[in-house]
């Protein structure tokens, strides 16, 4: 059994009971996962960055049907269908969006003109100030330790909360290596109002991820993860055969159309989704390291609590 419900400006403003997020990670993050995150008393969030629209469409009213509960879904405004995907949020009545990957000040307006909850992922706190002046509810810090794709400044959390809660007055919720509730004990003890967990829940039972890609990932260490492809957008991903071809391109001095073409348009899929993990881009944070079972997203969650309030009691027993 979880605690009473805990209550600061980050359970208020989406209505959950903890102050935890599932992040949107792409080929993993399906109505079923948020489903199970937002019904365990966290916001679940679909990650819409490998979904065609009507696909969205289709996770939205699943999810919906699944719970009663918040829950988001996660934006990247690069997207070449963000436009597409929005109108879909707006006619489908999500109330919480995640933007992440581009100007907040492209859709946040619009979003907000509908009653529609905003929060932006930001790697600096010079784009968090960017993300409070657009009129976002929240941002989210995302140090360099997270997976997929990063902020070229390269700063940790450990660094990155802080100098963000210091930057805007908006409640700040951390993300990037946190994979435990003592980890999000001490992002809030930096003056974070919540965590936002990607890694963490791609070792669950609901994502939609490939099994071998789970069970990589619990069995990788420290050092399994590494940022590249810094010439294009920089993302963390597992060590393989394809992140040896992309560090072989760049030791040679390979163009960014060469990278991109190395990087093909389905190499995500292939790794995360499909499961063929030397050819596939695998990505995932360092936080992999620390994660070594594959667990119902909802006892992830009671799990992630229980640590914490271990935390409050005694700070330093070990995990």
């Amino acid at each position: 059994m979880l605690s009473a419900p805990f209550r600061n400006r980050v359970t208020e403003l989406f209505g959950i009971q903890y102050p935890i997020l599932q992040g949107g990670m792409i080929w993993a993050s399906g109505w079923r996962l948020a489903a199970a995150v937002s019904e365990a008393g966290a916001l679940g969030i679909i990650g819409s960055g490998s979904m065609y629209p009507e696909v969205l469409r289709e996770h939205v009213h699943k999810l919906k049907a699944a719970t009663s509960k918040p829950f988001a879904v996660n934006i990247p405004l690069l997207y070449a269908d963000v436009e597409k995907h929005i109108q879909i949020i707006m006619e489908e009545g999500v109330k919480i969006v995640v933007t992440s990957a581009g100007n907040p000040g492209s859709w946040t307006t619009i979003l907000k003109e509908k009653g529609i909850k905003v929060a932006h992922v930001v790697s600096s706190s010079k784009f968090a100030k960017k993300a409070e002046e657009a009129g976002c509810d929240a941002v989210i810090a995302e140090g360099f330790e997270a997976g997929g794709h990063n902020g070229r400044e390269e700063t940790t959390s450990m660094v990155l909360v802080p100098a963000v809660v210091n930057a805007v007055k908006i409640p700040v919720i951390a993300a990037g290596g946190i994979v435990n509730g003592r980890q999000i004990l001490a992002a809030m003890v930096l003056g974070a109002e919540g965590a936002q967990l990607g890694t963490r829940f791609v070792a669950s039972e609901e994502a939609s991820s490939h099994i071998g890609f789970k069970k990589l990932l619990i069995n990788s260490r420290e050092g399994d993860t590494v940022l590249t492809m810094k010439q294009i957008t920089p993302v963390r991903i597992i060590r393989n055969r394809f992140f040896q071809q992309v560090q072989e391109a760049e030791l040679r001095g390979a163009t960014v159309e060469e990278l991109k073409a190395l990087l093909g348009r389905a190499r995500a899929k292939k790794g995360m989704f499909e499961g063929d993990l030397e050819e596939g881009e695998l990505e995932i944070g360092q936080g992999s390291a620390l994660v070594r079972d594959i667990l119902p997203a909802g006892k992830i969650v009671e799990q992630l609590w229980k640590e914490w309030m271990d935390g409050m009691e005694d700070p330093v027993r070990k995990l």
